[in-house]
């Protein structure tokens, strides 16, 4: 990528970029409309900047938009795109419509570094983090499709898609910072929701400079068995992660929630709902448990819906306000735990 994208850049940087090239320095202004308010996809289009102006900025620079290269629409409504990246590799974005709420699943990465043993992103391995025009050509593009099609767009994002969010919380944070900002969509933080396996420092970094939604994925409650199925538990321990939140203050309307993956045998008898119950008996928080969806490579398989509606029981009986999350776009291959781009990225 020998050009740099402007999106994702804030006023300040387009300020300095500006006075580099010996532009007026309300062209950034112009600029940041252009890119954050007018989803332009080329230099070319911001039309109230001089024709030499926007010459100089071609030369180094681009907006950092592309349309996705492919597109599936599941049965039940919900939209998988294939986007490339500006370094020439491949994410998948959901889009999820339901009722009043337009939800898109957002990639922060190609791949995953975390291998959790029930995520095909996992299995895929990592090729690389977003940038954050890659993290916000995803939302602007998507949106801008709905705004076309059915003149209403995005009413939240969530980062569950391809990667660990906090593996890559320089690129996060930005897209967060341009969709939350006045010159941005001036959305409120309440809008976004960021999920994570759990790495403590970036944690406590994104609990102190944000307000978004978090989403903690859990999936198993005791250490030796979450160290099995999530390699990440080593180095960041379920038990040390809950006892920093614990530490934070929720009474704010911020959300916290635990993702629930649930396995036919493996975490979904009483034994573990009572030690979901000890382990988050001082958070206020939310449970969500997650059907499993069956990917290749692993003996797991999901637990039967009665079983499912049992635990949810059980740990609502005992003070822990539990939810059973709807599985969308399935036959598209684009429900949680299931994304991939591996055979874009050999192909």
């Amino acid at each position: 990528m020998d050009k740099q994208p402007l999106l994702g850049l804030t006023l300040q940087q387009l300020q300095e970029i500006a006075a580099e090239l010996n532009m007026p320095r309300f062209t950034a202004k112009q600029m940041i409309q252009w890119l954050y308010q007018k989803n332009i996809m080329s230099i070319d289009e911001m039309t109230n900047i001089s024709k030499t102006c926007r010459e100089k900025l071609s030369e180094k620079y681009i907006v950092g938009r592309s349309m996705p290269m492919e597109t599936q629409v599941s049965q039940d409504g919900t939209v998988k795109y294939l986007f490339p990246t500006l370094d020439g590799h491949f994410v998948e974005t959901v889009y999820i419509p339901d009722h009043e709420r337009a939800t898109l699943c957002v990639s922060s990465q190609v791949g995953c570094r975390m291998n959790c043993e029930f995520c095909q992103t996992g299995k895929q391995g990592f090729n690389g983090n977003l940038s954050a025009a890659d993290i916000l050509n995803q939302i602007y593009t998507v949106n801008s499709s709905l705004l076309a099609e059915k003149n209403a767009g995005l009413t939240n994002i969530v980062f569950m898609g391809q990667g660990e969010p906090l593996d890559n919380y320089d690129s996060v944070k930005l897209s967060i910072d341009c969709l939350t900002a006045e010159y941005g969509w001036a959305w409120s933080p309440k809008r976004i929701t960021v999920s994570t396996i759990g790495l403590k420092k970036n944690l406590a970094r994104f609990l102190r400079e944000t307000e978004c939604q978090l989403a903690v994925s859990l999936h198993f409650p005791l250490h030796e068995q979450r160290l099995q199925y999530m390699p990440a538990e080593k180095q960041f321990a379920i038990e040390d992660i809950v006892s920093l939140l614990s530490q934070y203050d929720w009474s704010h309307q911020r959300r916290l929630s635990f993702e629930y993956t649930m396995f036919d045998g493996v975490n979904d008898s009483t034994v573990f709902a009572k030690e979901l119950v000890r382990l988050l008996r001082n958070i206020p928080c939310r449970v969500n448990l997650i059907p499993f969806h069956q990917i290749e490579g692993t003996q797991l398989i999901p637990t039967p819906m009665p079983r499912i509606i049992a635990f949810r029981d059980y740990l609502t009986k005992h003070g822990v306000y539990t939810t059973i999350r709807t599985s969308r776009g399935q036959d598209i291959d684009a429900a949680c735990g299931m994304l991939t781009t591996k055979k874009n990225e050999q192909g």
